[in-house]
């Protein structure tokens, strides 16, 4: 089981790296748009001297990787160092490959989808990426908001081969980008937490159970002003369950006090696996 998931993540991390190599090649460079991060930096490099960004590409990333190696650990510097010789091979190929994309009308088009499967199997694609876990980790920073940082940096580095304009564009993909990694490593949803406080949790909570088919937990609280004791109810439902939750609650106890909390991430048995049939 364990060597399945790892074939798995190894597999999409080569499919994440090919991708996000073919943004680079046939939109990025093709159309004259810059990058954020160390991707960036390796086409200034490539506008400025003509260096090819699959050997630029290797040779920036080596010191971040031995960084990221002793805080990260074993396995995501496995993934780092896969997710870096993947991306300067896939670079090295796709500008070998003729192919034309024509998108000098529509460059919003680019985007980060490949990057973001690389971040949800645990890996990176090397440079700014690596600072980027590493302030995930330690910090509670969002990978997307510290890319977004990095690529702001490197985007006004790049007014030294393209015009302001296109620059511009390339920002507004950058933020673009930022929100599609967050949202890949997020798992492509926004559940719901949904605490409830009130004297009726204990006729609440068994029609919360049955009509939504999720799991309730009772939470121990007291009412500072009244010093009463309660019962709080904590469970997590999809955002499509949202409505039927408030409903069943407030059917019971018009005055109950709710709380929505985002969720980014839920597993365990009545949320990521199927939920029992209704009977």
């Amino acid at each position: 089981m364990v060597k399945r998931k790892t074939v798995k993540e190894v597999l999409f991390i080569i499919i994440g790296t090919s991708i996000y190599a073919f943004g680079l090649v046939y939109l990025n460079i093709a159309n004259h748009l810059a990058e954020g991060g160390v991707s960036g930096i390796t086409l200034i490099l490539r506008a400025l001297f003509g260096i090819d960004p699959a050997y630029t590409t290797l040779l920036i990333n080596i010191p971040l990787i031995l960084l990221g190696g002793k805080i990260l650990g074993k396995r995501s510097l496995a993934y780092t160092v896969l997710g870096t010789l993947s991306l300067s091979f896939f670079l090295w190929i796709w500008q070998r490959v003729p192919l034309e994309i024509n998108l000098q009308h529509d460059l919003l088009i680019v985007a980060g989808v490949g990057s973001g499967i690389v971040y949800r199997m645990g890996g990176t694609t090397g440079g700014s990426d690596i600072i980027a876990r590493i302030l995930e980790q330690n910090y509670g920073i969002t990978m997307g908001r510290s890319l977004l940082a990095f690529d702001i940096i490197v985007l006004l580095a790049s007014l030294t081969y393209i015009d302001l304009k296109r620059m511009m564009y390339t920002l507004i993909v950058s933020y673009v980008f930022s929100r599609v990694i967050d949202s890949i490593l997020d798992g492509g949803y926004s559940a719901k937490g949904l605490l409830v406080v009130s004297n009726k949790s204990e006729e609440i909570a068994p029609l919360l159970m049955t009509g939504l088919q999720r799991g309730v937990t009772f939470l121990s609280g007291e009412g500072a002003f009244s010093g009463n004791s309660k019962k709080i109810i904590y469970m997590v439902v999809s955002s499509s369950e949202l409505t039927e939750a408030k409903r069943i609650v407030h059917e019971i106890d018009e005055k109950a006090f709710l709380s929505i909390i985002n969720v980014h991430e839920v597993e365990g048995q009545g949320f990521t696996y199927l939920k029992p049939q209704t009977r």
